[in-house]
């Protein structure tokens, strides 16, 4: 039976700059720059101002867009390990985000954790998130760490740094091909 929630009535979004902002932050990061620099947060948000109310709205479904293809690796790569993604992820991620308090406020960690299960149930993350709503300015910058968390777990089971982005890159090249 089919959901209203299924991945095919969902729109993509602009999976480039959604990939673009976190490929961004996990380069920062391992540079060893743990503060965002203040000339790239301007790039980023003047870039995010040239879009307008539709360019914005297409890059936070491109950013759930990653977290669901991020979910469904992260799904198949524990399946092969009769293990559950739900189990082994979502705790990790949720305490993560409970240390980053200036980043991700208490009230937005269901939100994102819902998310993050949706996406690793085969849902689409932001077709689950619209039952409650419009996004919330306060939800934007969570997103952004959700999908970064996932992309950096990601590079860890691989041991690659850019395994993710490399992932990801490389779907959008294939679905250009198509």
């Amino acid at each position: 039976m089919s959901s209203p929630y299924d991945p095919q009535h969902a729109p993509v979004g602009d999976v480039g700059a959604a990939l673009m902002v976190i490929d961004s932050r996990l380069k920062g990061i391992h540079d060893g720059k743990t503060e965002t620099d203040p000339e790239q947060q301007a790039l980023i948000e003047q870039f995010m101002a040239s879009l307008g109310p539709d360019g914005a709205d297409d890059v936070l479904d491109g950013a759930c867009t990653l977290i669901f293809m991020f979910m469904t690796w992260l799904r198949k790569i524990h399946e092969d390990h009769d293990k559950d993604v739900i189990e082994y992820v979502v705790p990790t991620l949720v305490a993560t985000m409970r240390m980053m308090p200036r980043s991700v406020p208490t009230e937005a960690i269901p939100i994102m954790a819902g998310l993050v299960i949706a996406a690793g149930t085969g849902l689409s993350p932001n077709l689950w998130r619209k039952q409650y709503g419009d996004w919330t300015e306060k939800e934007m910058t969570p997103l952004e760490v959700t999908a970064f968390l996932l992309a950096e777990h990601i590079n860890r089971i691989t041991d690659d740094p850019d395994f993710a982005t490399r992932m990801i890159t490389e779907a959008l090249s294939r679905s250009d091909e198509a």
